[in-house]
C-alpha cells in the first residue's frame, strides 16, 4: 500500500481506536478497584500508553517521511546523470559536427581538442597523428601540423594551436585514432580525478569518430592535392606524351593504380593509343583498340572492365577502371587505370573531375601543337616571299649582270670588271640575307634551357655570327609564366635580327632585370631610324614588325616602347610582371 494511503488510513482510524480504548478502561477495568487503585491506574495508562503511542505513531510517520526523502534523493540523484549525460551527448553531437567540417587537419586538431575537453571535462587533451598528409609524388604538405593540446582556459593561438601551461592531471587515459584498419594517431586526456565508466566510454566514442573524420579530411587533402597537381600539369606542360604521363600519373597515384593509358581521338574521331605505362614500367603507344575502351567510349560513362577486358588492356592486369573526357565538341578520349584489386566506386567522382581536368590538359596542349603548325606554315610561306622577291630575284639579277659583262669583256675590259665587282657584292649581301634567315629559324629549346640561359646562347652565337659586339646584362630574380618566356625571347630574337638587317651597328647591349617586373632593353649604335615610318612594316629576318611586337607584350600586361633617331641608334624597352 502507498506511503500516503496508509497515513490517511492511520489519521481516519486511531481517533476512533484510541476512543474505544479509554472508554473500555474507564468502563471496564477502573470499576474493578477502589479508589487508591483507580487513581493508580490512570496514572499508569495515561502516563505510560498515551506517549508510548504517540512515540510508535510518530515513528512510523518518520520512517515514511524517511523513506520518501530518500526516493526524492535518488530521482534527484538520477536527474544529476541523465543531464550530465544528456550534456555529454549533447557535446559529443556538437564535436561531431564540428569536426566534419574543417578541410584542413591543422584545424580539426584544433576543434577536436577543444570538443573533447568539454565533453569530457579533462583537464588537458593532446590529440596526436602519425605522420603528415603526403601527395602523390611523395612531397609532403607544405605548413601540416603534426599535434595539438589546450589545457583549460587557454585561447587558440593565430595559427589554430596552444601549447600545454602547467603540468597534466594525475590520471592519463589515451585512445588510438584508427578508421578503416588504418592507425592515424593517438588521443590523450589527463584528469585530475579517475574518469568514470561513462567517461571512458564516451572517450572510446570520441576517439572512434575522430578516427574518422582525420580520414576523411586526410582524404580530401589528398583529392586538393592531387586536382592542384593536374592544374599545375595543365599550366606548365605542353608536350603531348609528357603531359600524359604526368596527368595519368596523378590520377593513378590517387587509387594506386599500377598501370595507366590514354586513348585520345585523332583528326578522323578515331582513338588510338598516345600512352601506356604497363605495371613492370614499360611504356608503349599505339597497337589495337581494346574492346573495353570503345565500349566506355560508345557508352559516354565511366566503366569497370571484366578481368578478361583488363588483360586485353594491360597483360597481367585483373581489374581496370575507364574514364572518358569529354568537351563540347564531343569525345576526346578516354583514360583507363589498371590494379589487381577492385576500385572504390566513390572515388570514381574525383576521377571522374580529374579526368575533365585532363581533357582540359589534352586540348591546351592540342592548341599549342596547332598554334605552333601555324605558325610554322606562316614561317614557311614568309621565307618563300622572302625568297621569291629578295634572294630570287637578286639572283636573277646577278645572272643578267653576268651575262652583260661576258659580252663587255672583249670590247671594254674596264666596264666588265666593275661589272663582275658589283654581281659579287651583291650576291655576298645575299648570302649574308640567307644566313641571317637561317639563325633567325634555328630551333631554340626555351623548354630545356630556361629564359636565361637560351638568351644567353643566342646572344654569343649572335654576335660571331654577324661580328658584331653584343654584351648582355642580367640583374635580379627573374620569374616569368612558359608563354611569357617564350614572348620575351622572341622580343630579343626579332630586335636582333633588325639590328643585324639594318641598324649597321658595331655593337650591342642587352639588359635584363626583375624585381616586381621584367624590363629587356636592346639597345645598339647604329644609324637608327624614324618609328613613325617602319612601325607598320614586317621584319624580313624573324617576322614580326614593330607594331606585332608590341601587340604580344600588351596582350601579357606589359609594356613596348621604341627609341631611335637618325645617327643616334636605336633603343628598345618591354617590360612584363612578373609571373
Amino acid at each position: 500500500m502507498p506511503l500516503s494511503r496508509m497515513v490517511l488510513l492511520t489519521r481516519n482510524l486511531l481517533p476512533l481506536l484510541i476512543v474505544l480504548v479509554v472508554f473500555a478502561y474507564e468502563e471496564m477495568f477502573i470499576p474493578l478497584g477502589d479508589a487508591r487503585f483507580g487513581r493508580l491506574a490512570h496514572l499508569a495508562f495515561y502516563g505510560l500508553a498515551g506517549p508510548l503511542v504517540t512515540f510508535f505513531t510518530i515513528q512510523w510517520i518518520a520512517e515514511g517521511v524517511q523513506a520518501r526523502e530518500q526516493a526524492e534523493g535518488e530521482l534527484r540523484g538520477l536527474y544529476a546523470e541523465l543531464s550530465a549525460s544528456h550534456e555529454r551527448m549533447s557535446a559529443l553531437q556538437h564535436l561531431m559536427r564540428e569536426v566534419s567540417e574543417p578541410a584542413d587537419l591543422e584545424t580539426l586538431l584544433d576543434v577536436a581538442v577543444r570538443g573533447t575537453q568539454a565533453a569530457t571535462g579533462a583537464v588537458s587533451v593532446q590529440a596526436e597523428l602519425r605522420g603528415n598528409v603526403q601527395s602523390m609524388n611523395g612531397q609532403t604538405l607544405p605548413g601540416q601540423v603534426i599535434q595539438a593540446q589546450r589545457p583549460p582556459g587557454t585561447q587558440p593561438r593565430s595559427d589554430g594551436l596552444s601549447r600545454r601551461l602547467g603540468e597534466p592531471g594525475r590520471y592519463q587515459v589515451n585512445v588510438v585514432l584508427r578508421a578503416d584498419s588504418e592507425l592515424l594517431g593517438e588521443l590523450r586526456l589527463s584528469f585530475a580525478e579517475p574518469p568514470s565508466s561513462d567517461t571512458r566510454e564516451l572517450i572510446a566514442a570520441i576517439g572512434s569518430e575522430l578516427g574518422s573524420a582525420v580520414l576523411s579530411t586526410q582524404r580530401r587533402t589528398r583529392d586538393l592535392i592531387t586536382l592542384f597537381e593536374v592544374d599545375q600539369s595543365i599550366r606548365a606542360e605542353r608536350n603531348m606524351q609528357r603531359l600524359l604521363a604526368r596527368v595519368t600519373g596523378n590520377i593513378a597515384g590517387r587509387v594506386q593504380a599500377s598501370a595507366r593509358a590514354a586513348f585520345l581521338t585523332d583528326q578522323d574521331g578515331m582513338l588510338r593509343l598516345e600512352y601506356a605505362r604497363d605495371p613492370g614500367g614499360e611504356i608503349r603507344s599505339g597497337g589495337a583498340l581494346p574492346s573495353f575502351v570503345r565500349r566506355i567510349a560508345e557508352g559516354g560513362q565511366p566503366g569497370v572492365a571484366t578481368p578478361q577486358e583488363a588483360a586485353e588492356v594491360f597483360p597481367g592486369v585483373q581489374s581496370a577502371l575507364a574514364l572518358p573526357m569529354h568537351s563540347e565538341d564531343g569525345l576526346v578520349g578516354v583514360i583507363v587505370l589498371g590494379g589487381e584489386g577492385t576500385f572504390e566506386k566513390e572515388r570514381t567522382p574525383l576521377l571522374a573531375l580529374l579526368a575533365s581536368q585532363a581533357t582540359l590538359a589534352v586540348r591546351n596542349a592540342r592548341a599549342y601543337l596547332y598554334s605552333e603548325e601555324l605558325a610554322i606554315g606562316e614561317e614557311r610561306n614568309r621565307i618563300a616571299r622572302e625568297i621569291h622577291d629578295g634572294v630570287a630575284q637578286s639572283l636573277a639579277f646577278c645572272a643578267i649582270k653576268l651575262d652583260v659583262v661576258a659580252r663587255q669583256i672583249p670590247s671594254n675590259p674596264a666596264q666588265a670588271v666593275t661589272g663582275v665587282q658589283e654581281a659579287g657584292a651583291l650576291l655576298r649581301e645575299q648570302i649574308r640575307e640567307v644566313r641571317r634567315s637561317i639563325f633567325a629559324l634555328r630551333p631554340i629549346d626555351l623548354e630545356r634551357y630556361g629564359l636565361l640561359e637560351t638568351v644567353r646562347r643566342y646572344v654569343l652565337d649572335f654576335g660571331e655570327q654577324h661580328s658584331v659586339k653584343v654584351q648582355l646584362d642580367v640583374q635580379g630574380d627573374i620569374h616569368l609564366a612558359p608563354g611569357d618566356e617564350a614572348v620575351v625571347f622572341r622580343i630579343v630574337q626579332e630586335s636582333l635580327n633588325n639590328v643585324a638587317k639594318h641598324a649597321r651597328a658595331a655593337s650591342v647591349v642587352v639588359r635584363l632585370s626583375g624585381n616586381h617586373s621584367v624590363r629587356l632593353s636592346i639597345e645598339d649604335d647604329g644609324q637608327g631610324f624614324d618609328p613613325a615610318q617602319v612601325s607598320g612594316r614586317v621584319s624580313s629576318a624573324g617576322g614580326l614588325g614593330l607594331v606585332q611586337m608590341r601587340e604580344r607584350i600588351e596582350s601579357r600586361g606589359g609594356s613596348y616602347r621604341v627609341e631611335s633617331e637618325a645617327g643616334r641608334g636605336t633603343r628598345i624597352e618591354a617590360r612584363l610582371p612578373q609571373g
